[in-house]
């Protein structure tokens, strides 16, 4: 059996995902509000946004999987292969970004004014 292998375009959809979840608004549900700003969202923001999502796909991973191992019939192990993979994927790509992130702040520090 040939090990699956993570191509770029899987990161490329993961790293859109991660910006859709960071550019939604938290209050879907809720009436829109006058006073908040429309369209303006800074980068601390977006990146928690983004650092919860993945923390939100391990505890999740976890959970089914600690649900599989106690014997509930209703997860399949397949279900827990695919979240662990997903939980897997998210946290490479974040490791990917925040790897980007350093370089890039070592470059500008390193420009000369």
């Amino acid at each position: 059996m040939k090990p699956a292998m993570i191509d770029a375009s899987r990161i490329q959809s993961m790293i859109s995902q991660l910006k859709a979840a960071a550019t939604r608004p938290q209050d879907e549900a809720g009436p829109i509000r006058a006073e908040k700003p429309a369209g303006k969202l800074d980068f601390a923001t977006a990146l928690k946004a983004s650092l919860d999502q993945v923390n939100n796909v391990q505890l999740q991973s976890e959970q089914l999987g600690k649900r599989f191992v106690m014997g509930d019939d209703s997860v399949n192990l397949s279900d827990v292969m695919i979240s662990m993979q997903k939980a897997n994927i998210t946290f490479q790509t974040t490791v990917q970004v925040r790897n980007k992130l350093v370089s890039a702040y070592h470059d500008i520090m390193n420009m000369q004014v």
